[in-house]
């Protein structure tokens, strides 16, 4: 049964690879969601006036991929700590969540966070937030696989952000 499923975890090109790579998974897209205007641009969305976050959505079969190993991988991508953006990317459009399409994903993802937030693997609270999906736009075409089309650029900026500092001191014990 293919199904959608929507996380935000800061800038949208290093959100892709994670996800993609997997039997199951059918399609991942770099898109927005969440804000009031309709059809943004990125120009929108990093002015940060249209409430949108960078999302990607994702296409799985869930007999084959679960929606609690998406969840799993989300996490490990993120610092679901930080409220103001996700590493050197800043702001509320590169804020993280968790975009529920059903009520069961909605008690998966509130389960999930909850587990997390009693690990003790932060010492601070989970500040990631659970919302239900809202309509999905894609992002222009030139960031969608990023990290394939360009890929010099993606290593760099992915390793100037921080972000592989921080997924190995919290996830790779």
């Amino acid at each position: 049964m293919i199904e959608k499923a929507a996380f935000a975890g800061g800038c949208f090109w290093c959100m892709v690879k994670p996800f993609v790579e997997w039997d199951g998974i059918h399609k991942v897209t770099s898109g927005y969601m969440g804000g009031h205007v309709i059809n943004p641009t990125y120009e929108d969305v990093k002015q940060g006036t249209s409430g949108h976050l960078e999302v990607v959505e994702i296409e799985f079969d869930s007999t084959i991929f679960s929606y609690e190993k998406l969840l799993d991988i989300y996490w490990m991508q993120i610092d679901p700590t930080d409220a103001f953006g996700q590493f050197h990317d800043r702001g509320d459009s590169y804020s993280t969540a968790i975009f529920t399409y059903t009520e069961e994903q909605k008690r998966l993802a509130e389960a999930s966070k909850e587990k997390l937030a009693t690990s003790g693997r932060f010492d601070k609270p989970i500040v990631t937030i659970i919302r239900d999906a809202q309509n999905f736009y894609p992002a222009e075409n030139y960031h969608q696989d990023y990290y394939k089309k360009e890929p010099i650029h993606y290593r760099e900026d992915r390793a100037k952000s921080g972000r592989d500092e921080f997924i190995a001191k919290h996830w790779e014990k």
